[in-house]
Parts: C-alpha cells; sequence; structure tokens
C-alpha cells in the first residue's frame, strides 16, 4: 500500500517590485492512502495550485518535503491543468500518446471509457470544450500515474456538461483507481467525487479541517443527498463557509 505524505513548511514569494516577501504556504501536512481520491476546497488565490505544482515537480523553491510511492526512483504524476493545453496541430490520439506512449489497446479502452472513440483522429479544434477536457483527462490517466493532479478540470462548463464529465471520470477512476488530489471551489462536486474534503484557509495557505465523506457511492448522482450533506457541514463546520 502506497501512501502520499506532502510537507510545506515554507512556501513564498518575493515581489519583484518592491521587494517583499508574500508566504502563500505555511506548515502544511497531508497525507493520501492508496488510491484515495482527496479534494482540496478553499477561496481563490489560498494556493492550491501552487501545491499542486510542487507535487508535480514544476515549482521546487518550496522548504518542505514530498514523499511517494518511495519505492520508487521516479514517481509518476498526471496532471489535469484548467486548461486542457492540448496541442491544436496534432489529433486527439496523438496527444495522448505523445504524453504517456500509451499502447492502442489502452488508448482505446480509455477513449471508449470516456465516450471518445469516434474523436480519436479528431484535432482539437473540432472539439466542444467539454471533449477536450475529456481529452485532458484521458491524457493523464494514461500515463498511469502513481498520483494524479486535477485543478478544477470542469470549472468553465456548463452545470449539465460537468455533471457528464464528471460521471465519466468517476467511472474511468473505478475501473483504474489511482491517488487522486483534486480542486475544486464546488462543494457539491467536491462531495460527489471524494473520499476526503480538506479545507484550506489562505494567507498563508493552512488546513482547517479534514472531512471522510459518509455518502455510499452508489448514492452520489442524488442531489438531495448531496444537498443534505453539504447543509450539514455547514452546521457542524460553520468556519467553511467563508471559504467557498
Amino acid at each position: 500500500m502506497s501512501k502520499l505524505a506532502i510537507q510545506v513548511i515554507d512556501k513564498s514569494y518575493v515581489n519583484p517590485t518592491d521587494k517583499t516577501t508574500k508566504q502563500v504556504i505555511k506548515d502544511l501536512k497531508l497525507t493520501l492512502g492508496n488510491n484515495e481520491f482527496v479534494c482540496l476546497v478553499g477561496p481563490s488565490g489560498c494556493g492550491k495550485t501552487t501545491l499542486l505544482n510542487i507535487l508535480a515537480g514544476l515549482d521546487t523553491e518550496f522548504t518542505g518535503h514530498i514523499e511517494l510511492n518511495p519505492q520508487h526512483l521516479k514517481p509518476k504524476v498526471g496532471y489535469v491543468f484548467q486548461n486542457p493545453r492540448l496541442l491544436p496541430w496534432r489529433t486527439v490520439k496523438e496527444n495522448i500518446q505523445l504524453a504517456s506512449g500509451a499502447s492502442a489497446e489502452t488508448l482505446d479502452f480509455l477513449l471508449q471509457s470516456m465516450g471518445l472513440a469516434a474523436e480519436k483522429d479528431s484535432f482539437p479544434e473540432h472539439l466542444s470544450l467539454g471533449m477536450s477536457r475529456r481529452v485532458s483527462i484521458i491524457r493523464a490517466f494514461a500515463t498511469d500515474p502513481d498520483l494524479l493532479l486535477m485543478d478544477e478540470p470542469f470549472v468553465s462548463l456548463d452545470p449539465p456538461t460537468a455533471r457528464q464529465v464528471r460521471q465519466l471520470l468517476v467511472d474511468l477512476w473505478h475501473k483504474r483507481p489511482h491517488k487522486v488530489l483534486y480542486v475544486t471551489h464546488d462543494l457539491r462536486e467536491a462531495i460527489t467525487l471524494a473520499d476526503r474534503l480538506i479545507f484550506l484557509d489562505s494567507q498563508p495557505m493552512s488546513v482547517i479541517t479534514d472531512i471522510t465523506i459518509t455518502i455510499p457511492k452508489e448514492d452520489r448522482n442524488k442531489e438531495n443527498i448531496i444537498e443534505q450533506f453539504r447543509q450539514q457541514l455547514f452546521t457542524d463546520y460553520p468556519e467553511i463557509i467563508k471559504l467557498l
């Protein structure tokens, strides 16, 4: 059983204009168990994307320690950005294979799971935003990562499309489970997806509370149950209201 252990003692930025220092993250400790789906919920600008960039190895200027699958010299990290970031001159299939080197069998399975089998030879300009986001999810899953990072992947989708893609994500994750750290400001979305919710405050970012979702997976598509759990959270943890 592999575990992700995160300790960010300090992450700060220096303002190039006046040389003042802003601390973004302070004394943050998180752990994820094997194949656990954890949602980070916090206000815009609190440092959630910064944390994901640290975990992805895109930002190394911090004090702390990240331990992921210590038996691996180079653990694999998949990253789904807010923007799909597809290469416009390559087809759907080529975008996925270029990033992952996935076999034809794996590629066909993932495209079928995300409802994109008929679009594998299409170029990004011919895809809707929802389709493009699904391609970016497939691209991340195709690497068979030790950790999957997702940064508000459905933020600009209309509610019906977001629900559809979210369910496809859940179905795919059940077939190919990974450790997932998922950033969102949508509490309903977080309750629908996660095993745990971690609420974050800002200036600097720190953990307010860590909550386990007790709703059975088979009931996560029932809006009344999700809303009931959400309202109960506000009653039990009134401090989280300001974070949304």
